[in-house]
């Protein structure tokens, strides 16, 4: 079966050890984990905040995990319940056992999971592949998602080499002295290698086979399904994607969808503008 796994047990226990560690060390406040059997696998959330009403659930980006919303869980769950997932397939605590094929399948994956955690109503927040996920699901499973927050979401241009040699100099950025890493990070508009505790997780990860699709570049009709308030953050210096030629693009097929191109940000938006995110998210919720 197509699924990722890790390359041996050696592997396997050396990011399970940096995964515990890092758990510990980076998530503010009480937690609860929950492991949730899908017909995917099972999938390892962690829920925090005030129980009731619709919840924030919050989507990684490729090769991440639920620990690259630290940062957010704290003041996202003062007023709302919060739940972090694990998304299956990725390098984390939730175990893939079937493979996930295209965009439909992650979107069966999403509603199973949310309808096992008995959540009629969410306000969905993925970051890059994680926005794929949530565009997907929303396309394929509408009714369960009341918002999208979409922080330069996949799914609008394939990854070229523009996008392919920023993942390298994230790689060699993060690999420097720390005392260089802050001024590597705004060269290559990345400052997610200054997040120390993360980029430990991802240097254990690197033993993982990762296995999931290339988010294809969605169709005018799938964007058009897409009717709830829904808010896209695109970084100006995005090497994923022109974020004007996608702003340009959803003005004329997505009426419900806020648009805003954040200056100075790259494709890494979470760790470069966390205090905007960490603003606009409520602030889409509410919508």
């Amino acid at each position: 079966m197509n699924i990722g796994e890790f390359r041996n047990d050696r592997a396997a226990d050396r990011f399970r050890a940096a995964y515990g560690r890092a758990l510990e060390e980076l998530w503010p406040g009480p937690r609860t984990a929950l492991d949730v059997p899908t017909a995917f696998g099972v999938t390892r959330v962690y829920r925090t905040g005030p129980r009731g009403g619709a919840p924030l659930v919050l989507l990684p980006g490729a090769g991440g995990n639920a620990l690259m919303w630290h940062r957010y869980v704290e003041a996202l769950g003062r007023h709302r319940q919060v739940i972090a997932v694990d998304t299956i397939g990725e390098a984390g605590a939730s175990v893939q056992t079937a493979p996930v094929r295209d965009g439909r399948d992650g979107a069966a994956w999403l509603d199973e999971l949310l309808a096992d955690l008995e959540v009629t109503a969410a306000h969905v927040v993925g970051c890059s592949y994680g926005g794929w996920l949530a565009l997907a699901h929303q396309i394929h499973h509408p009714g369960r998602a009341a918002t999208l927050t979409l922080v330069d979401p996949a799914g609008f241009a394939d990854p070229g080499p523009r996008f392919y040699a920023w993942l390298i100099a994230g790689g060699l950025a993060g690999a420097a002295p720390r005392a260089l890493r802050p001024r590597l990070a705004r060269l290559v508009a990345n400052r997610t290698i200054e997040d120390e505790g993360l980029m430990r997780l991802a240097r254990a990860s690197v033993g993982f086979r990762r296995a999931l699709p290339a988010p294809p570049v969605l169709s005018d009709d799938a964007l058009r399904a897409v009717r709830v308030p829904s808010l896209f953050l695109l970084g100006a210096r995005s090497a994923l994607h022109d974020s004007r030629q996608v702003a340009d693009r959803l003005g004329g097929l997505v009426p419900s969808a806020t648009v805003e191109i954040v200056p100075g940000a790259g494709h890494a938006l979470t760790t470069d503008r966390p205090d905007l995110v960490a603003e606009r998210i409520p602030a889409t919720a509410a919508r």
